[in-house]
């Protein structure tokens, strides 16, 4: 019998490379089980936006929802696109759905992408860490940050 390797669950953005339009950031994604990864093009005060936001959704413990994203879906766009529907369906869980998908590439006569739906629980602790993550990483302090989120 084989050890399974362990996959830490949550959602990690890493800042990947920037220029004076764009910050190209990684975002991987994984449920325990299953992990998903793909590139994203992100505004320069993207993170710094998301910060603001996230910040405002905190105070929405018994029943916030927030949208988080990166990129655009559709082959007409360049590079992946990342989705993250936040939702606090108890004071003391949050229910994060995530919707990703990778650049389109040829494939014998058509053009794909690939994609996953993973579904992650996480908890309001878990989601101030991350907020303070990202300030970092805005800040270019640190180059990823990540919100945990817990078995299920």
């Amino acid at each position: 019998m084989t050890d399974e390797p362990s996959l830490d669950p949550g959602i990690e953005i890493t800042k990947i490379w920037q220029d004076d339009c764009l910050v190209e950031c990684r975002v991987s994604i994984s449920d325990g089980n299953s992990s998903y990864s793909t590139a994203v093009y992100v505004a320069h005060d993207g993170i710094s936006q998301l910060v603001l936001e996230l910040e405002n959704f905190r105070q929405e413990v018994y029943g916030g929802i927030y949208d988080i994203y990166f990129g655009e879906f559709g082959p007409e766009y360049a590079n992946g696109a990342f989705h993250a529907r936040l939702n606090f369906c108890t004071h003391s869980k949050l229910h994060i759905t995530v919707h990703a998908q990778s650049d389109f590439f040829d494939f014998g006569k058509k053009s794909v992408a690939s994609e996953a739906t993973l579904y992650l629980i996480s908890e309001p602790i878990l989601l101030d860490n991350f907020i303070n993550e990202l300030k970092q990483l805005a800040a270019g302090i640190s180059s990823a940050a990540k919100l945990k989120a817990i078995k299920h």
